[in-house]
């Protein structure tokens, strides 16, 4: 199995794949480290027999260069926060496999051993959200990594935090030892922020498929004209995620009965005397321009999808160690640039998506906006009951916040670390950020699902929804029932999020 794209990614993340190793690429990461071997023996080597960072100028002794990698893992161990979910934890370590597998790190196998018995043994270090300026990468996050693979630190194992060397034992693992470099390429790169963007991308195109799917059903609720997704309007503006948007609009939306025809209402030549018309000509903005909105957001997305494979694809530390050519390039592989402007690419397209989830939403709660709905979707006695209202303040104030995010947090730099690194990525911040942001969106989706099943039974509907719409319906439904009376929703909300999620 080849785990350098990530849709052989998510079948391990998601699917309960295991990670096999390619015997080829292990063959190139064992000839890289003999290469490094022999050609250190005698020259002056970065993080090899020189210190770190702007330590680098001070020479170490021979005989204490395996004390040097083991001190870069344990000082460079002080994150600060939460820990990250496993999930993101267990993304950071294929990434890292990633980078070690191309056979450019000089490393001995036996790290890239160590990483796949942890990944497919659910062993999770312990890695705190906070401690990355994403250059020299991952430095801080990488470390908590790289102390577990030592046997030290603590893992979550069996959904328990426990001594590292303790779970160790139990598996029947050995601690990594130590061979030449092992220390600085295990810590230095950009892993940690490729991995949260890894399960960011996940997360985020399947809410674009929810918004999607929402935007026909809201115009099958306001009994649009369909032609506003039709192929001869969108494909005359040069854009390939608008055709596309546009073309899935038209696939969910076969066989509604709720959707007008443009040509059959106002075609026929029979309103040439009307001066009024009482269903609107034309749908508001957030239904009708769905294909120009959400368009932008996959094409932003797929750019992303394309930038995060080709990050799994490439060796990320310093120096790199190239046995074709028999030399060791120091430089910046890793710098974490090409993530944090993406990650900021992909925050700012869901906070576009929330918002314009939480407008529809607002139609669906505004009788004298939309005219066919009762206000917050009550059905019980207006005055006495009141049906979503509250749950359109929860779903505006995670919008607002949302939008506080949006600001781009790749033009955020800090010089530090005696100003060696000078201008810095932040690129772990921003893909937390999106993280953030993309939690965000599904609990606003999961209000806007609930009132678009309410919505549907206020206008009792639901046997002329598409058949795909009327199975999310469905779905929704069998999670919440219908309501009159006043009850608490955030269970409900939960439940939805999670199947929106899941």
């Amino acid at each position: 199995m080849d785990w350098f794209e990530i849709r052989h990614v998510e079948q391990v993340l998601f699917g309960g794949a295991s990670l096999e190793l390619d015997p080829e690429r292990l063959a190139k990461v064992e000839a890289c480290h003999r290469f490094l071997k022999e050609f250190s023996a005698d020259k002056i080597i970065y993080g090899i027999n020189t210190g770190f960072g702007p330590m680098a100028q001070w020479r170490v002794d021979d005989a204490r260069l395996t004390e040097l990698q083991y001190n870069i893992i344990r000082s460079h161990a002080t994150g600060a926060g939460e820990p990250l979910d496993d999930i993101y934890v267990k993304a950071a370590m294929i990434a890292r496999l990633g980078s070690v597998m191309q056979g450019r790190s000089g490393v001995h196998p036996d790290v890239a051993l160590m990483l796949q018995e942890f990944i497919n043994r659910g062993i999770y270090p312990y890695i705190p959200e906070h401690g990355s300026v994403g250059a020299s990468g991952d430095l801080v996050q990488l470390a908590h990594i790289a102390l577990t693979l030592i046997g030290e630190g603590k893992v979550h194992y069996g959904g328990e935090w426990r001594p590292t060397g303790e779970v160790m034992a139990e598996c029947g693992l050995k601690p990594l030892k130590i061979y030449i470099r092992e220390g600085l390429s295990i810590t230095n790169g950009t892993s940690v922020m490729t991995g949260i963007a890894i399960v960011n991308q996940h997360y985020a195109e399947r809410l674009l498929e929810w918004a999607t799917t929402a935007a026909v059903w809201m115009n099958e609720i306001a009994a649009s004209y369909d032609d506003f997704m039709s192929e001869p309007l969108n494909e005359c503006r040069r854009h390939e995620g608008q055709s596309v948007i546009a073309r899935q609009m038209r696939n969910i939306a076969a066989g509604s009965q709720c959707l007008k025809k443009r040509e059959h209402e106002l075609y026929d030549s029979g309103h040439t005397n009307d001066t009024y018309f009482e269903h609107k000509v034309q749908a508001y903005y957030s239904l009708r321009c769905a294909p120009q909105i959400l368009g932008p957001i996959y094409d932003t997305l797929k750019i992303a999808r394309q930038t995060l494979d080709e990050e799994l694809h490439s060796a990320s530390d310093n120096p790199i160690v190239d046995p074709e050519t028999r030399n060791v390039y120091h430089g910046g592989n890793f710098h974490g640039d090409y993530i944090s402007l993406e990650e900021d690419k992909v925050k700012i397209a869901m906070v576009r998506l929330a918002m314009t989830a939480e407008r529809q939403l607002n139609y669906l709660m505004h009788d004298r906006i939309n005219g066919i709905l009762p206000p917050f979707l009550n059905l019980g006695v207006l005055g006495l009951n009141y049906g979503m209202q509250a749950c359109q303040f929860t779903a505006t104030s995670t919008t607002a916040e949302c939008q506080t995010l949006a600001m781009p947090n790749y033009v955020h730099s800090i010089p530090n670390n005696n100003d060696n690194q000078d201008i810095v990525s932040m690129g772990t911040n921003t893909a937390l950020l999106c993280k953030r942001v993309i939690e965000n969106c599904y609990q606003v989706m999961a209000i806007q699902y609930i009132a678009l099943a309410q919505a549907t039974d206020c206008l009792k509907i639901a046997d002329k929804l598409a058949p795909a719409t009327r199975r999310i319906y469905d779905e929704v439904r069998s999670m919440v029932p219908l309501f009159v009376e006043d009850t608490p929703f955030y269970d409900d909300i939960a439940a939805v999020e999670k199947y929106l999620k899941n």
